[in-house]
């Protein structure tokens, strides 16, 4: 018998997500036997209206690269943290006859924060850099943010946003962080060769290093960090916890 409440993940591509595989699991753990989740690797974010649509029993979708700030415009409502956060990974669908509106709520900063709490004690002013500032990289630095770091967001090139580069990564500077967060897609599968170019010489056992990718376990970057003795983390509690939270979500009547 087909399931009659459906739910998913949109993105481009879908070959290195693990949300299928984790709510798959849950569904048979838990005895929920009337759910469905699926991969919908979308070319355009324009797909996401006729997603919906034709999906009659869609009610929650999760969104990873490259829609998590794309989406913001096609929602009907956005929740508070998500909209200061300014990107969104989970969608709540409500139907009203042959209608229907997206809300947009953001759990990967929920996600991070539990993750990252559950492997450190948090002290006051310490300091962060975050690879990257995508949708993902939003998030954590609004969760790192709210935990009292320092963030800097270190982008491939300097813009007007304050970011720094690569190249500002001097010894000196890498000495006075704590903690580095990649949040790039470098070293994902299958591309599993690439990492981001931050100066790992510099890199010992007073430094954490935290990829949000879980698809390698051990990412390149992990690896080199590792090599120099520092504490590694990778993705895949975040994913528990995030995944967890847009379950709850999706199944609050009241949100």
């Amino acid at each position: 018998m087909a399931a009659n409440i459906l739910y998913g993940i949109i993105g481009s591509p879908l070959t290195h997500s693990f949300s299928k595989e984790y709510f798959r699991n849950k569904f048979r753990k838990e005895g929920i036997t009337d759910s469905e989740y699926r991969n919908f690797q979308l070319n355009s974010i324009y797909e996401l209206p006729e997603l919906v649509d034709s999906h009659p029993q869609l009610v929650g979708l999760n969104v990873t690269v490259p829609y998590k700030e794309e989406v913001l415009s096609f929602l009907n409502e956005i929740h508070p943290e998500a909209k200061e956060i300014g990107a969104v990974n989970t969608i709540k669908i409500t139907r009203d006859g042959s209608g229907f509106k997206m809300k947009g709520y953001n759990t990967d900063a929920y996600g991070f924060r539990s993750s990252l709490l559950s492997e450190l004690k948090v002290e006051k002013h310490m300091k962060a850099i975050v690879l990257g500032s995508g949708g993902a990289s939003k998030a954590v630095y609004y969760a790192l943010n709210k935990m009292g770091f320092k963030v800097f967001i270190i982008s491939r090139t300097k813009n007007t946003e304050g970011y720094l580069a690569y190249s500002d990564l001097s010894e000196a500077f890498m000495n006075e962080i704590q903690l580095v967060v990649n949040t790039t897609p470098l070293g994902m599968y299958p591309e599993i060769e690439k990492l981001p170019a931050i100066p790992y010489q510099f890199l010992g056992s007073e430094h954490i290093l935290f990829d949000l990718i879980y698809n390698p376990a051990k990412t390149l970057f992990l690896t080199m960090g590792e090599e120099q003795g520092t504490k590694i983390i990778n993705g895949l509690q975040m994913l528990h916890q995030q995944a967890e939270k847009s379950w709850s979500i999706w199944n609050d009547a009241g949100l």
